[in-house]
């Protein structure tokens, strides 16, 4: 019983390893995705606008999506890294071409307008998904 024990708690630093640096990279991740887009997300949720938790939320999920399925293809803490790095990036290139493609998008999130927000959100989460199975190498 004290081996299996034992054994089952060996990969408990990995986990930690992994678990506390994913939330790292998601706090990271909405600092700086605050910091890319023309309005500061939190200001607004403050202000009880529900159009940026809208688009921040489904930013959050578009990029844990593919953060999820570094962690378990990565083959080391480093690669992990580097594609969460990169998943980073997909969201920030996802807001910048919704924001091409819907040319009153800052103005409407930033007005509480809820179908731009959930527009933003869902092509956030689309391609997350799509950035997660392909790092399923």
């Amino acid at each position: 019983m004290h081996s299996f024990l034992l054994e089952t708690l060996g990969g408990f630093d990995d986990f930690l390893l992994y678990f506390l640096s994913s939330l790292a990279f998601l706090a990271l991740f909405c600092r700086t995705y605050s910091w890319f887009t023309p309005y500061n997300e939190f200001s607004l949720i403050r202000e009880g606008k529900i159009a940026p938790a809208i688009s921040l939320g489904g930013a959050m999920i578009g990029f844990v999506l593919p953060l999820a399925s570094a962690i378990s293809h990565s083959v080391s803490f480093i690669d992990m890294v580097i594609w969460a790095a990169l998943a980073m990036a997909v969201q920030f290139a996802v807001f910048s071409i919704v924001r091409v493609i819907f040319k009153n998008l800052v103005r409407e999130i930033e007005n509480d307008h809820r179908a731009a927000a959930t527009m933003l959100a869902s092509f956030s989460i689309a391609i997350g998904i799509l950035n997660a199975v392909s790092m399923s190498y």
